[in-house]
């Protein structure tokens, strides 16, 4: 285990991972202490995305929401007022 001290704060790196590619995918395992520490669980959803700073990733329990940008809902709403009609149509056949 690495402890590295950045700006007074204390990060703490676990051993290093191996990236695994399954199928089309790739997987990285996380330690079980991690694990505990952000009560997750196996089978659970994590979002995962790029640091905004540096090179690398932050994994993020689900919150089970849905989240979709300004822009997409911007979109999603003229779509509808568009395509209202047309929709409800198919929804009935």
């Amino acid at each position: 285990m690495t402890i590295i001290r950045l700006c007074n704060n204390i990060v703490i790196t676990m051993p290093l991972q191996t990236i695994f590619k399954a199928g089309n995918s790739h997987v990285v395992t996380i330690p079980t202490e991690l694990m505990q520490q952000l009560d997750l669980r196996a089978g659970e959803k994590v979002s995962v995305e790029k640091a905004p700073l540096g090179n690398a990733m932050v994994i993020k329990k689900s919150t089970n929401k849905i989240m979709f940008t300004d822009e997409l809902n911007a979109w999603f709403k003229v779509f509808i007022k568009e395509n209202g009609e047309i929709l409800d149509e198919l929804a009935v056949r």
